[in-house]
């Protein structure tokens, strides 16, 4: 059972992470906004579910599976190796933000979710 709870919500996270990439791949910039805009957006929602203290079966379906379908580690480090061969100060734009915005956003979303969870 948690092994179709975790497929089917990595499924989905998938699908919503695909959605994302085809709408910025119609608007092309040389900065990965798609990437960024993901990756924040779920750190701040495991964040979210991390606080929420959700039963197991649910954070497997919304934790494990969907945001684990969701966020882009391997197409991160490769835009990553990319703007850093080509375009070094948007570089260390993207570095910043990713780290230090993901890191903010995780602990926001905890927060959140432990205030949501009272």
């Amino acid at each position: 059972m948690n092994l179709l709870l975790v497929g089917f919500g990595a499924a989905l996270g998938a699908m919503a992470r695909f959605a994302i990439n085809r709408f910025f791949e119609k608007r092309p910039h040389p900065y990965p906004w798609a990437t960024q805009i993901i990756n924040l957006t779920g750190a701040f929602l495991l964040g979210i579910f991390s606080g929420l203290n959700l039963g197991n079966a649910l954070y497997l379906f919304l934790g494990t599976g969907m945001m684990g379908g969701y966020t882009t580690f391997s197409t991160f480090n490769f835009e990553m190796l990319t703007l850093y061969q080509t375009k070094r100060k948007l570089f260390y734009y993207y570095f910043a933000l990713s780290y230090g915005g993901g890191l903010l956003l995780s602990f926001l979303g905890v927060a959140l979710g432990s205030f949501l969870a009272k």
